[in-house]
């Protein structure tokens, strides 16, 4: 894996059977890897556990949904881990119920055997800058955007679960906690005359990716450094712009957002 995992599912069992049912998980076909690219890799552990390990910054969540079906068939636990925000989360899963775990994820990994990719070069959390997320809608207004999360959700937002801004250029969305989910897709999908750019980039902005969304599918994608095995078309530029500083500045998204400022 060229990129360093952002995350992973550990689970006893054949890797040939964790494969499959993960694929299933996903509701995908492993062949169709050669028109998206693989959402995961399979990493053998050296016991019962084995890994399987993400690196794209959009499949950031199908850990749960692996880790959930996994669990339901597995008689050991199942532990989900997702290390693109701060801080990583690690859940144990029995049964298709999560438990939070305060423990560190490649701790958690070398002790059942299955180290995770990577794990030489950075032992700790303070070692790897966190990936941060924000999100830009054109032709939304934030009022109109908490309805439709509101809906989605069944019941009202959390204060300060997302950070809404008005400006001229659109609607920005960002989290208080880090991680915005699934709420670009969620508008994306309700609203689907907006123009969405789901920004995913690091405090320094040398991992940078931007992906262009409408009707809640992916349009295009543009990525620094260029991903290997992209999922959609590759865009040469967003807005005329191929640095990601100038990128934000034409979406009009403060690039301290990045940095937790």
């Amino acid at each position: 894996m060229s990129r360093w995992p952002l995350w992973a599912v550990l689970a006893s069992g054949e890797p040939a059977w964790l494969e499959s049912r993960a694929y299933d998980a996903l509701c995908l076909e492993k062949g169709e890897e050669d028109e998206e690219g693989p959402p995961f890799e399979m990493s053998l552990g050296s016991g019962r556990y084995h890994a399987l390990v993400g690196a794209n910054p959009v499949d950031v969540g199908a850990e749960i949904q692996i880790a959930k079906e996994l669990s339901l068939e597995c008689d050991e636990p199942v532990y989900s881990i997702e290390r693109a925000n701060d801080p990583w989360t690690v859940m144990s899963w029995r049964k298709g119920s999560p438990d939070v775990l305060e423990e560190d994820p490649e701790s958690l990994a070398k002790s059942l055997g299955c180290p995770l990719p990577g794990s030489e070069a950075s032992s700790d959390s303070s070692a790897r800058k966190p990936l941060q997320a924000v999100a830009l809608v054109e032709g939304v207004r934030a009022q109109e955007a908490i309805r439709v999360l509101e809906e989605e959700a069944g019941e009202p937002l959390t204060p300060g679960r997302y950070r809404l801004e008005d400006t001229p250029r659109g609607l920005l969305i960002a989290s208080g906690t880090g991680d915005i989910g699934y709420a670009d897709i969620t508008v994306s999908e309700r609203i689907p005359h907006a123009t969405v750019y789901a920004v995913i980039a690091s405090p320094d902005l040398k991992e940078f990716f931007v992906t262009v969304r409408r009707g809640g599918e992916g349009i295009e994608e543009f990525a620094q450094p260029a991903d290997d095995l992209p999922r959609l078309r590759v865009a040469s530029d967003i807005k005329g712009e191929r640095s990601p500083a100038r990128i934000l500045s034409a979406l009009g998204i403060p690039a301290e957002w990045f940095r937790n400022e």
